[in-house]
Formats: structure tokens, C-alpha cells, sequence
């Protein structure tokens, strides 16, 4: 979660927040799995694979929560917290593009985005800069596509339930995909202003 830079940052690695980030990341191939078990002809287990997203989620709350609440903010959680959420947003598009229930487009819309951000941490290293800190906007971007994605999961059948997890569920990818980019728009600026003044420097 988003932190203060005021706060004291740690180099403890056996946190509350900590274990949380990491059971967040165990989380990860589980998912995966039960959301692909039915094209490798097991059963339909989505309520279960919904279960770990949604767990996820809270995990997700707490840990930064926690961290801040107890100073446990530490540089490893700095790591793991982003890199989880990542991952859980990486496996579903590949779980739920390979069932067909998302459309290929949003899936590269949202990998274009990942590679964008991936080309800026590059050239931040190359002049000496760590990788832009999570901010409130790339948060609220992940939270509306980790609510959009269980929902979308849930759409896959027939009734009230999977067409109203449907409806919201697209709503809230609507909105996560574009404030996904939006993050990922003011992390080009933040980088294109960094390398600008070390140019200027120079």
C-alpha cells in the first residue's frame, strides 16, 4: 500500500505485513490453477478461485495498514506489495483470456501498459533513480481491476448472478483500465522530467 515518505522504513524481513505480501504472492499460482483447472479437464472451481482473489484483496488492505499502523514499513514490503498485486493482475489475464471471458484487446491494452512502465524503471536504473513509488492513483487503478476481475470470473454462466457480476464487473474494468493508464501516463512524465534535469545538470 502507499506509504508516507516520512515514515521510518526498516530492513526487517519477518513482519506481519510482510508474511501477508508473501502468502498474497503463494496465492498467486493457486488461483492460476484453479481458474484454469477446467480447460485441462477438471471441474469448475470458480467460487474457489474467487475465494483466493478475494482474499487477496483483503490481505492486500491489511498488510499496508498494518505496516503503517505498527512502523513496520519495511524496504522488502516496498517490494513484495507491488509485485503481488502485479502478479495477481498478470495470472488473471492469462486465466481469463485463455477462457475467453475477457476480450484479447483489454488483456494487450493492460500488458501494453506493464511493458510501458517496464521500459521506465530500465531507464531509471540507467541514470541512478530506484523505481517510482506505488502512488494513490496506480492504487485505485489495481483495486478496480481486482474487484473487476473475480466479477468477471463469476460472469461465466447463466442467471441473475452471473449477469449482474457481469454488469459491475465491467464497470469496474472500465474504470480500472483507464486509471491503470493513467498511473502509468504520470510515470512517464515523472521519468521524462527526471532524465530531463539530469540532462540539464550535465
Amino acid at each position: 500500500m502507499e506509504v508516507q515518505e516520512t515514515r521510518v522504513q526498516t530492513d526487517r524481513v519477518l513482519t506481519i505485513p510482510n508474511i501477508l505480501s508473501m502468502a498474497r504472492l503463494l496465492g498467486v499460482p493457486v488461483f492460476l490453477w484453479l481458474v484454469l483447472w477446467p480447460e485441462f479437464g477438471g471441474p469448475k472451481v470458480d467460487g474457489w478461485a474467487f475465494l483466493v482473489i478475494a482474499l487477496s484483496g483483503v490481505s492486500d488492505y491489511l498488510d499496508g495498514m498494518l505496516a503503517r499502523r505498527w512502523n513496520q514499513i519495511s524496504s522488502l514490503g516496498r517490494l513484495l506489495d507491488p509485485a503481488a498485486d502485479r502478479l495477481y493482475i498478470l495470472s488473471t489475464l492469462v486465466g481469463l483470456t485463455w477462457r475467453e471471458i475477457l476480450p484479447f484487446w483489454l488483456t494487450a491494452a493492460l500488458l501494453l501498459r506493464e511493458l510501458v512502465l517496464l521500459v521506465m524503471v530500465g531507464i531509471l536504473r540507467r541514470h541512478g533513480y530506484p523505481p517510482p513509488q506505488v502512488n494513490f492513483l496506480g492504487k485505485a487503478a489495481t483495486f478496480n481491476l481486482m474487484c473487476a476481475f473475480p466479477l468477471l470470473l463469476l460472469s461465466d454462466g447463466n442467471g441473475w448472478i452471473p449477469s449482474l457480476a457481469a454488469i459491475f464487473g465491467w464497470a469496474f474494468a472500465g474504470w480500472g483500465t483507464t486509471l491503470y493508464w493513467w498511473a502509468g501516463i504520470l510515470y512517464v512524465v515523472q521519468v521524462r522530467r527526471l532524465v530531463s534535469a539530469d540532462a540539464m545538470a550535465d
